[in-house]
C-alpha cells in the first residue's frame, strides 16, 4: 500500500494529514505510514477524532494522545511504546 495523502517529516517527527477523507481512508493511510515509521513520533492532522484507530494502534504497540491543533482540527501525537 502506498500512501496518497500529504505527509512529511518535521523536527517534531512524521505528519500525515488525512482532513477530508472518508472512511477507511484515513485510517487504512495512518497504518501505513505507522509501518513505514516504526520508531519515530507521528502526527495526524484529522478533522475528526478517529475512535475506532485507537485499538488498531494498541495491537501494534502505539499509543496516542490528542494535542493542541488548528480550529477544527483533531491533531493527534502517535509514538511508539
Amino acid at each position: 500500500m502506498e500512501i496518497s495523502v500529504p505527509h512529511w517529516q518535521a523536527e517534531d517527527g512524521w505528519h500525515i494529514d488525512v482532513r477530508g477523507l472518508g472512511p477507511p481512508q484515513p485510517m487504512v493511510q495512518i497504518l501505513t505510514l505507522l509501518q513505514i515509521t516504526t520508531d519515530s513520533e507521528v502526527i495526524v492532522h484529522h478533522d475528526r477524532e478517529p475512535i475506532s484507530l485507537y485499538p488498531e494502534l494498541a495491537e501494534r504497540g502505539w499509543n496516542h494522545e490528542v494535542i493542541p491543533g488548528e480550529d477544527g482540527e483533531v491533531r493527534l501525537r502517535l509514538w511508539p511504546e
